[in-house]
């Protein structure tokens, strides 16, 4: 049992995950911030590996991965720094990015090295399900990594169940189809569209991602799903802070207050 399963297992509401963008602000950084956030009270960890052309990405996280890129931020140099990942820290940590530097790395390759270093999931929002399915499921299963399969308002109900089958962590349960950055979608819409997931069972959690940036639209999420994850409102404070790691306790408390 990976330790995510480990994490649903003890806990089952108000999960909160953090997403951040390896070697933003700083090239350096990514460890001292993911031992930052675990002190602080993350439940789980998103690390994202930067690409140079992140369409589904609203503007602040898109220029963080600019800049981790201009920092040189590459795959290779994230799984260096990963190296000492499990001497630092004991939450689950998820990789999260495009399919283009993961394929042009090799599947077979890129997973080892999240194995060694220990991490626990990927998140590739633009690899397709068949694709993973075909081609790639035997390379995540092998070495133990959770695949997080995204789902919309648009996601039928087959697609749905089909992603909880092939599914061995949670769900990304997504507020909207729009790109990162965007409030979230509180109107009566999207809670049928939550309660429809909730409803259908799934042995799957799911965790609400897009939109959630405080303590209101946390709670919020909590009320359909597992739990949330924050993105931009954290890449943002890290932007705008110079001492940024001493910002991180105050961040967090604000979500969970």
């Amino acid at each position: 049992m990976n330790r995510l399963k480990q994490l649903f297992e003890k806990k089952k509401n108000n999960i909160l995950s953090i997403y951040f963008t390896a070697g933003y602000p700083e090239i350096g950084a990514t460890l001292k911030i993911a031992e930052a956030l675990e002190k602080s009270g993350a439940d789980f960890l998103e690390i994202g590996f930067p690409y140079s052309d992140p369409l589904a990405d609203g503007p602040v996280i898109q220029k963080s991965s600019h800049v981790a890129i201009e920092n040189g931020m590459t795959l290779k140099v994230l799984f260096e720094q990963l190296k000492d990942l499990r001497s630092k820290i004991s939450i689950p940590v998820l990789l999260m990015g495009y399919a283009n530097p993961m394929i042009q790395f090799g599947v077979s390759n890129f997973c080892k090295a999240a194995k060694e270093v220990g991490v626990d999931g990927v998140i590739v929002p633009d690899l397709p399900l068949y694709e993973y399915e075909e081609l790639y499921k035997d390379d995540f299963i092998s070495n133990r990594l959770s695949n997080i399969f995204l789902v919309t308002p648009q996601t039928s109900e087959e697609r749905i169940r089909k992603i909880d089958e092939l599914s061995n962590g949670f769900i990304y349960l997504l507020s909207s189809s729009s790109t990162t950055g965007k409030d979230l979608n509180t109107s009566d819409a999207i809670g049928d569209y939550y309660n429809r997931v909730k409803n259908m069972n799934l042995k799957n959690p799911l965790i609400i991602g897009f939109g959630i940036s405080d303590q209101k639209s946390f709670e919020r999420a909590n009320q359909y799903a597992n739990g949330a994850i924050v993105g931009t409102a954290f890449v943002k404070t890290l932007g705008n802070e110079n001492d940024y790691l001493a910002q991180i306790p105050e961040f967090i408390r604000k979500i969970r207050a």
